[in-house]
């Protein structure tokens, strides 16, 4: 049984081309907060959550709103703009599983998501339990739409709504440094639950520590969430570490989405009243799981708690 949404992940959702075999290349529908979206909607139900994007009229935009519909993701808030295109990216894996990506997004619908004259709006999104963005949602959209964005979020902060964020940082896609750094910043002003990765941070704001990067993260106002450590394991914002229980090792396969994942597993605990404890222990679960597998989603049936 579907029911209203509860938490709204913004962003940009791809085309996906992925290895499948040396000669040949698999063919899916990715990005990092909708990647989240689908392991979320996994975890907590059908119509619970909501993808907030914009997408074309054409083929390849009816088979991201499929794709996104069969994994009970709500497509009401998917703007659908005439004569547009979605974005392409091409993952490339090293011997080790580490990935790097080739993209073609700069005629993406999604550029214009919070912009276009009658298009979406971010009251739109009043009412939503939770919100769910990364750095690259920003980065995607206009300097116009970013302050939209902003505005919005603090009123709906007010009125009782969280925000979940993370600074994943592609340095590609802004113009510069100064610009990203000043936005995640400002973000970081209206989060309530942060979920960075250390090296993005490191990037970002320079190199630091895990403590300098919590303290940082508790000045901008900050109180809950996790900063990611990859096979480490997180680190919550209170300064607990999860104590990772001995493990047979997993062979990385592709490490896409392995922080998307974290997050899902992270929000979905939370949004079951779980303890962050908790919370970190299901989302490094979900993606040790999701490395091992190729591409960014991997199958339905492959996807059951360890």
């Amino acid at each position: 049984m579907t029911r209203a949404p509860r938490i709204a992940c913004i962003g940009e959702v791809m085309i996906e081309l992925a290895p499948a075999t040396p000669e040949l290349m698999r063919l899916g529908v990715a990005g990092d907060t909708y990647n989240t979206a689908v392991y979320l909607a996994r975890r907590i139900g059908p119509g619970a959550v909501a993808y907030v994007t914009a997408l074309g009229d054409d083929a390849q935009s009816d088979h991201i709103i499929a794709a996104l519909t069969a994994e009970g993701i709500a497509p009401d808030l998917v703007e659908r703009v005439p004569d547009a295109v979605p974005g392409l990216y091409m993952i490339t894996l090293d011997p080790r599983g580490e990935r790097s990506f080739s993209y073609w997004r700069s005629h993406s619908a999604a550029r214009g998501l919070f912009s276009r004259p009658g298009g979406l709006r971010p009251q739109q999104l009043d009412g939503m339990e939770m919100i769910y963005l990364s750095a690259i949602s920003l980065a995607v959209i206009t300097p116009e739409a970013r302050d939209r964005l902003f505005d919005w979020a603090q009123g709906y902060r007010r009125a009782g709504g969280r925000i979940a964020f993370d600074s994943n940082y592609r340095a590609r896609l802004w113009p510069d440094v100064e610009t990203a750094r000043h936005e995640v910043a400002r973000f970081w002003s209206v989060t309530d639950i942060a979920l960075p990765s250390l090296d993005d941070e490191q990037a970002l704001f320079g190199a630091a520590t895990e403590a300098q990067v919590i303290r940082r993260l508790h000045e901008a106002g900050v109180r809950g969430g996790a900063l990611k450590r990859g096979a480490a394991g997180p680190v919550a914002l209170d300064g607990s570490v999860l104590t990772l229980a001995p493990q047979p090792e997993i062979p990385v396969i592709d490490s896409t989405a392995a922080g998307d994942s974290f997050n899902a597993g992270f929000l979905a605990a939370l949004l079951a009243g779980e303890t962050t404890a908790a919370a970190m222990a299901a989302g490094h679960s979900l993606a040790a799981r999701v490395i091992g597998h190729r591409g960014a989603i991997m199958p339905r049936q492959t996807d059951q708690p360890a």
